[in-house]
């Protein structure tokens, strides 16, 4: 069963090993770079849309930056794969790695089995996209089945350019 995460409720709790030899928090910034965190969720080096997403992320992270967000990339990917991805695209930002089950069910990702060995050798989350607030609550949730429904990140980047200057309420939070 899928459980959604819900806009404006706290970030689940979540660490993950990231290239740089570090951890991260998922949603909790690196203050260097924001007080706000865009948590993408890649599908993992297998996935030719997600090299074409992430080259894409790469070249907006310093427009993220001076909106003062933070971006981290994310992916059950080993460390070995999550790091040829980086490498094929001279990815800057800072990857996550070895997402595991529980992590992609706290984080409410559609989870798929890879099609053959060829593909991957684990199950892996499918693209989402989160926005975390400096208070920790989630701005903003895009979560998708399929590798080829993702947000725009320019018209993203715009979007929270718009919500950080005007103060732009949390959207989708009445239940029904």
């Amino acid at each position: 069963m899928h459980n959604a995460m819900t806009p404006d409720t706290s970030f689940p709790k979540i660490t993950v090993s990231t290239l740089d030899g570090a951890k991260a928090d998922l949603g909790q910034p690196n203050a260097e770079r924001g007080d706000w965190q865009l948590v993408v969720v890649y599908r993992g080096k297998h996935c030719p849309i997600c090299k074409t997403y992430l080259t894409e992320l790469n070249g907006l992270l310093d427009d993220f930056a001076e909106i003062d967000v933070d971006v981290i990339a994310v992916s059950a990917d080993p460390e070995d794969k999550a790091t040829d991805s980086a490498s094929d695209i001279g990815y800057s930002g800072t990857i996550g790695y070895d997402l595991s089950l529980a992590q992609m069910g706290q984080l409410g990702v559609y989870i798929s089995d890879p099609r053959s060995p060829e593909e991957t050798d684990r199950p892996f989350a499918e693209p989402a996209t989160f926005v975390v607030r400096d208070d920790g609550k989630v701005q903003i949730v895009d979560v998708s089945n399929a590798p080829f429904s993702r947000p725009a990140l320019k018209g993203l980047l715009d979007g929270l350019t718009f919500i950080r200057k005007k103060d732009y309420p949390v959207r989708g939070t009445h239940s029904g």
